[in-house]
């Protein structure tokens, strides 16, 4: 007899996500990603002006706003071929870094962390050996033995009041967590510091696109302009804070954020030989250069280069074009959803369906009946890149641009793995995932400080364009046309395909990265990458407590709420063991 572990909903993650692992014995045989929410955001935008289609489309997460924004404008101007200014590149590219930033530093430490570090173990922490710890780290200025005392003092109160409160609910105590109460409490004083970082460096956003979350944009550029003399526009005043950002956000990642990291990965070394999942990775490519006389949509120009990697071979990354339609196609022979031509097939996002069919296609009539995984068993399609399933992420990007020869990457990674005692096979685990996402927040941070000086240079110049108006009036659109705009969000590759016939949106699809990470089995049975990484060499402590699946499954930062909700009313049971 075998259990089927559920977990539903997997916590600290954006939107809903079940998780079933048939076990096989007291390790993972075989794990199922079900999406318990449906995307209907493409058939809003149907018959709409595309020039809108951003604000829609933004609405698809409540965190991702900012990179849908980027790639709904994107398609857009692709499809009806507007050039960029350089200075709206190279302000779209602050943003995006912005958010990658903010996005992995949060993940971190409010999402990911507390997987590996036990806060209630901080009680027994010495504040003074604490300090030595921190200090032995970095210099960070707040490692006193009595900043550490104060925070055990915090925490302490948490606990005697009877609630833990940010903290509840939690694994604390399981035999899994190895690291010593000093590193925990530590780690709890940056957790709560990073929850104060957050609220400042979003600024940028805000001086940008007027507001965050949900910024402003604009096809054809940006939509605030450059005056330094104005107190409406983009000023200097404005611009220094931006710096001032910039520089907050470099030594919080220097100081903290990667100590941290390389802290705690030291203490687990066996979770670099487990999660290891498709050995596929797949990458769009982001950040144009924004250099005088370069070619905005030259993937050469990219700081971020396109490519794929097959069978974990880093000696050679493939092209990648996301107009070709043999090359991205979506299937739904295990989700919830419905194709005219029959459900073994693969469409591309430009003649992609949205169909939804959940009774006929196995769905549960209870939330926590077992699902049926022969049939539909969830709300995300399953993205295939000409026919393979892929991972894309943090991992994806670090692996392309070591594979590319990269230098800075190449040092980071290398020396990363030097001070871990790791060999390059671990990059591919559920701890290498964590750790690329990290160092790829010290590449991002440290590129952030050359595009804000590109921009102040063109500013100094003269140039302070941020628009293109050419085309705007839709009389000059052709009749039909069709276009793909993409970005790497912090989470991996994402991009929005629309057909525009006659000035209005006939189709529009977007592959976000969880479909990718974490969507079902296709036609062959090949698995998601959520699914693949669990059934590698995990084994469960605690059948009841399933923390080595929330470890890996957050390695990959979820973001499943690309959908509108249609979760079922009954039931709060987080957690059921099926005997079969």
């Amino acid at each position: 007899m075998s259990a089927r572990i559920v977990i539903d909903p997997i916590t600290r993650i954006e939107g809903h996500l079940r998780i079933e692992a048939q076990m096989d014995g007291n390790r993972i045989g075989q794990a199922y990603s079900s999406g318990t929410m449906v995307r209907g955001i493409e058939l809003i935008l149907r018959g709409r002006d595309p020039r809108d289609a951003w604000a829609f489309a933004q609405r698809i997460c409540g965190v991702c706003t900012l990179v849908h924004g980027i790639a709904s404008i994107r398609a857009v101007e692709d499809a009806l071929n507007y050039e960029i200014p350089a200075n709206a590149q190279l302000v779209r590219n602050l943003m995006i870094g912005a958010q990658y930033i903010h996005d992995h530093v949060m993940h971190f430490y409010h999402l990911h962390a507390l997987d590996w570090v036990d806060v209630v173990s901080a009680l027994g922490a010495d504040p003074k050996a604490t300090s030595e710890l921190a200090q032995s780290l970095s210099n960070w200025p707040k490692s006193s033995p009595g900043y550490f005392s104060d925070m055990k003092a915090k925490l302490k109160g948490f606990v005697d009041g009877g609630q833990l409160g940010i903290f509840a609910k939690a694994y604390w105590g399981h035999p899994a967590y190895r690291l010593p109460p000093e590193a925990n409490l530590m780690a709890v004083a940056h957790y709560l510091e990073a929850l104060e970082w957050q609220r400042d460096v979003v600024k940028l956003h805000a001086i940008f696109g007027g507001k965050n979350p949900h910024p402003m944009f604009l096809v054809g550029g940006a939509p605030n302009p450059i005056d330094l003399n104005s107190d409406s526009a983009i000023n200097a005043e404005r611009l220094a804070q931006v710096k001032q950002v910039i520089d907050q956000m470099r030594v919080f990642v220097d100081q903290v954020y990667v100590p941290d990291t390389l802290a705690v990965a030291g203490f687990y070394p066996d979770w670099f030989q487990r999660g290891e999942g498709l050995g596929n990775f797949l990458v769009y490519g982001d950040f144009p250069s924004a250099k005088p006389g370069t070619d905005l949509r030259d993937p050469a120009s990219w700081w971020i280069p396109p490519g794929a990697i097959l069978n974990r071979n880093l000696d050679e990354v493939h092209e990648v074009d996301l107009r070709a339609e043999a090359e991205v196609q979506e299937f739904v022979a295990h989700s919830w959803y419905d194709y005219e031509g029959g459900n073994d097939k693969g469409l591309h996002p430009w003649t992609g369906e949205t169909q939804f069919d959940y009774k006929g296609r196995g769905g549960p009539d209870t939330p926590y009946k077992q699902l049926n995984v022969d049939q539909g068993y969830s709300w995300l399609k399953s993205p295939r890149w000409k026919g393979h399933a892929m991972e894309v992420g943090p991992l994806a990007r670090v692996l392309v641009l070591y594979a590319k020869g990269h230098n800075q990457t190449r040092e980071l990674v290398d020396s990363t793995l030097t001070r871990l005692g790791a060999g390059k096979r671990a990059l591919f685990s559920t701890l290498g995932r964590t750790a690329a996402r990290t160092l790829e927040t010290k590449l991002i941070a440290d590129q952030m400080q050359g595009w804000y000086d590109t921009l102040i240079a063109n500013i100094k110049a003269g140039n302070t364009r941020t628009f293109n108006e050419r085309l705007w009036d839709p009389a000059t659109w052709p009749n039909n046309a069709k276009g793909v705009g993409f970005t790497e969000a912090p989470r991996g590759g994402l991009a929005h395909w629309v057909v525009i016939k006659d000035g209005k949106i006939d189709n529009y699809q977007a592959v976000v990265p969880s479909t990718w990470n974490a969507g079902p089995r296709d036609p062959n049975g090949q698995p998601g990458a959520y699914e693949a990484a669990l059934q590698d060499n995990h084994e469960l402590h605690d059948p009841k407590q399933p923390l080595e699946i929330l470890r890996t499954i957050h390695s990959f930062d979820p973001c499943i709420a690309c959908a509108v909700h249609l979760s079922d009313e009954q039931g709060e049971e987080l957690l059921q063991l099926r005997v079969n």
